[in-house]
């Protein structure tokens, strides 16, 4: 995969959703086998060409296909059910939504030694958000406020509910209490353990009580399109779900500072117990990411400590 920058692999899927997560060798998900998977299943589309989006993600690999479309497909087996779920409700989500969201226009099954569901979208054009290509960055944060706003405004009814399909985002952090306790008593020095358990404490003490709301479940850069330095769609909802919306205030701490995480905030509009889990979602991901990180890839570890330093530095 072309690997993201180091803030976008805070806010994306670096080690997966849990400490371990195996993935298939992305290498051999070729623009050629794409080719092959389209023609065989597609073949209105087996003329246009097919290549590499510039920036990948980790739970898929992604493609372009033509001048108009994409085709994503998922890089290991745990990230399949997000195939289906797009497909039912991203229609949905997307009638009720003020920012662009991926359009899914087909969907694929296994051939061609790929063994997976597949899926063909609608192109959306944009940068991934880099704090470089975003103009006002208080302004991006309030942008974003409002797409969730508008997100957790959606009936819920039917809704897949948080569980093993999305890693449980929406669903109770305590599910990872073992995986973060775990990578924060081995970063030993490289981090303030003793603060560091106290803010996690305080994320699983804090209620949620609040009725059930339609998520995103990965609100990072990487998912996060930018045109003209505004925030322009939102992609990515394999890990969507209807519970508890805390896991999506994470990137309050990952990508937004001062001023923008503030507003942020503020704009969102959810209560003191929600934002505690949020922190508590965004120390459990840097924790394992920086645990990795330390060891093969400096830049990041420097950009990961600095996001656990802005997690610790606001009061339980």
């Amino acid at each position: 995969m072309l690997r993201p920058r180091t803030t976008a692999k805070i806010g994306s899927h670096r080690l997966g959703h849990s400490a371990i997560v195996q993935h298939v060798n992305k290498a051999d998900i070729t623009p050629e086998l794409v080719s092959r998977l389209v023609a065989s299943q597609f073949p209105q589309w087996a003329h246009l060409p097919v290549w590499p989006v510039d920036l990948d993600g980790w739970d898929n690999a992604t493609f372009r296909l033509g001048a108009d479309m994409s085709v994503r497909l998922p890089s290991a087996p745990q990230y399949e059910a997000g195939v289906d779920k797009e497909h039912r409700w991203l229609p949905v989500l997307a009638a009720h939504l003020p920012l662009p969201v991926p359009q899914p226009l087909a969907k694929g099954s296994s051939g061609c030694g790929f063994p997976r569901k597949w899926s063909v979208y609608r192109w959306l054009a944009g940068e991934h958000a880099t704090r470089e290509n975003v103009t006002n960055l208080s302004q991006f944060a309030i942008d974003l406020a409002a797409f969730l706003r508008a997100l957790y405004r959606i009936d819920p009814d039917g809704g897949p509910p948080g569980g093993e399909h999305n890693f449980f985002r929406g669903a109770s952090l305590a599910v990872y209490d073992q995986d973060t306790r775990a990578a924060i008593a081995a970063l030993g020095d490289a981090i303030d353990g003793q603060r560091a358990i106290a803010v996690w404490e305080a994320a699983l003490a804090a209620p949620w009580d609040g009725p059930a709301v339609w998520l995103h479940g990965d609100v990072s850069p990487t998912n996060l399109l930018t045109q003209d330095g505004r925030l322009s769609a939102v992609i990515d909802f394999g890990t969507c779900a209807v519970g508890d919306p805390a896991c999506d205030t994470a990137i309050a701490w990952t990508f937004f500072t001062g001023e923008s995480r503030a507003l942020f905030k503020a704009s969102l509009g959810l209560d003191e117990a929600t934002w505690a889990r949020g922190r508590g979602w965004a120390l459990w991901k840097a924790s394992i990411v920086l645990v990795k990180a330390l060891v093969d890839d400096p830049v990041d570890a420097a950009e990961t400590s600095r996001v656990i330093s802005e997690i610790l530095s606001e009061p339980c």
